[in-house]
């Protein structure tokens, strides 16, 4: 099943991967492969990725980011045509992608001699521009009865699904909650009440989906290849300005 029903599908501008991603894991519906392992495959090529820009292979890092968008939405993908939702894919895929944001940043700060404080800065609002989408999301997806992995407020381990073990997802929820707790407690204090208002529209979830990270790997990938790689790290401090900007036209309708 897809995150949401057709009727109430936006335009998600971090979702351009989307179409090759049902094409992988249609490919996959009868194999062996899980969606676990197209998580990993998406940690090998944010991998490739990072040594690329390290190398200062701009075009090759920028082919290995907006693919590893593309699996980032395979695996979900995957899961759903063979009808195997599991909170340990959903807390792996996010692990996973923090971690990567951290040394993809990481790589940008070494190429460019940034500051590293700015670089924290850039990290911290990359991943608080993140959560304010994905927190908007799931709640979009409570409303219409969509994907049910995601829970708007993760505050408890969650009971494992057929097919995985307890032992695994309660690992995967600890790390979760401590790489990104921080995150969604400033999201929830900045905009409490969002799960109790107006279903937010399409046309401002497609705003707030360029807080999405593919999305944001996109935005690296160009910078990278234009040659303004020194501009990647300031990019992300200044954008994290709508955030706020996001929350009052939310709060406003």
């Amino acid at each position: 099943m897809s995150k949401l029903p057709k009727a109430h599908k936006f335009i998600d501008l971090s979702d351009y991967g989307r179409p090759i991603a049902k094409g992988i894991a249609n490919s996959l519906k009868n194999t062996n492969f899980t969606p676990v392992h197209v998580t990993l495959a998406f940690i090998v090529s944010g991998l490739i990725a990072v040594c690329c820009i390290v190398l200062n292979l701009f075009w090759a890092a920028a082919f290995f980011l907006i693919l590893k968008s593309i699996l980032d939405a395979a695996d979900g993908e995957l899961a759903r045509v063979k009808n195997t939702p599991s909170y340990t894919g959903r807390y792996l895929d996010s692990v996973a992608d923090i971690l990567l944001n951290a040394i993809i940043l990481l790589a940008v700060w070494h190429i460019t001699n940034a500051n590293i404080w700015m670089t924290l800065l850039a990290f911290l609002g990359l991943q608080l521009q993140g959560t304010l989408y994905n927190y908007y999301y799931v709640i979009l997806r409570k409303h219409f009865d969509g994907d049910t992995t995601s829970r708007v407020f993760e505050n408890k381990t969650p009971i494992a699904l057929k097919g995985e073990k307890q032992q695994n997802v309660n690992l995967l929820f600890k790390l979760y909650k401590i790489l990104y707790g921080g995150f969604d407690k400033t999201i929830y204090a900045l905009d409490r009440n969002a799960s109790k208002g107006k279903i937010t529209p399409n046309w401002l979830m497609t705003a707030v989906s360029t807080f999405g990270l593919g999305f944001q790997l996109l935005i690296i990938a160009v910078l990278l290849v234009l040659g303004l790689k020194a501009f990647i790290i300031p990019f992300f401090i200044g954008y994290t300005a709508m955030i706020v900007v996001f929350i009052m036209i939310r709060k406003l309708l």
